[in-house]
């Protein structure tokens, strides 16, 4: 069944939008605001994301930009703003559509519909990653270890992405700093080796015998050989 989420802080409207969708036949995760949305995102999969630009905690275009940097998802953006400009620089972030309120449900749901349809059509290669016996499927963001599935914070799940995407490559404190958390590194080397040795004994957890991410002295980590 397809899968939308909802991400509007307006209860009114995302309770009509909810409605809409599930009496047409789909299964519906609402948020109320675009920390709460991101999670969301982050833990289960979705088809399509109708997302509002002014939210709580976390903006609509903030949380656009960060579904883009995991997914490729449709993500079809609602607002107030009718400026032509506002919509240029959403489409430009990867919008894939923008509805401007008030809104006809007939046309939300008709758009919607239109976009599913588009992407259903095409074939979507899964992208799965393979390191020893670590599966990290990042159309399901979901990983396993030894069989079992393992539970990851999305940092986590970023590093663990980037070492099996560069299995034979040694990165330093500074390359994991700058690739996850986009900001430059000034030396704070307790927040990379926790989240490091959150992520081994995660690992572990499900593969005692098995090491995986090795120190190297002096250098950096890497995927143990």
């Amino acid at each position: 069944m397809v899968n939308i989420l909802i991400v509007e802080d307006h209860e009114d409207v995302n309770a009509m939008l909810t409605e809409l969708f599930e009496q047409a036949g789909y299964q519906v995760t609402s948020a109320m605001n675009g920390l709460e949305g991101y999670q969301l995102f982050m833990r289960e999969t979705f088809d399509i994301v109708l997302l509002d630009i002014m939210l709580p905690f976390k903006s609509g275009d903030e949380l656009l930009k960060d579904i883009r940097v995991n997914s490729n998802v449709p993500v079809v953006m609602i607002s107030a703003k009718d400026l032509v400009s506002t919509k240029i620089d959403l489409l430009r972030l990867g919008a894939d559509d923008y509805i401007t309120k008030p809104f006809d449900l007939g046309e939300v749901l008709a758009r919607i519909e239109s976009i599913l349809r588009r992407i259903h059509k095409q074939v979507w290669p899964i992208k799965q990653l393979q390191y020893k016996d670590v599966i990290l499927d990042d159309d399901s963001k979901r990983v396993t270890v030894n069989g079992g599935e393992v539970i990851l914070t999305a940092k986590e799940y970023m590093l663990l992405k980037l070492f099996m995407e560069n299995q034979d490559k040694v990165f330093t404190k500074a390359n994991l700093y700058e690739s996850i958390w986009h900001v430059e590194y000034f030396g704070d080397e307790h927040i990379i080796k926790t989240h490091v040795s959150n992520l081994r004994q995660k690992l572990k957890a499900l593969n005692p015998q098995a090491d995986y991410i090795e120190t190297l002295r002096g250098l950096g980590y890497r995927l143990r050989k």
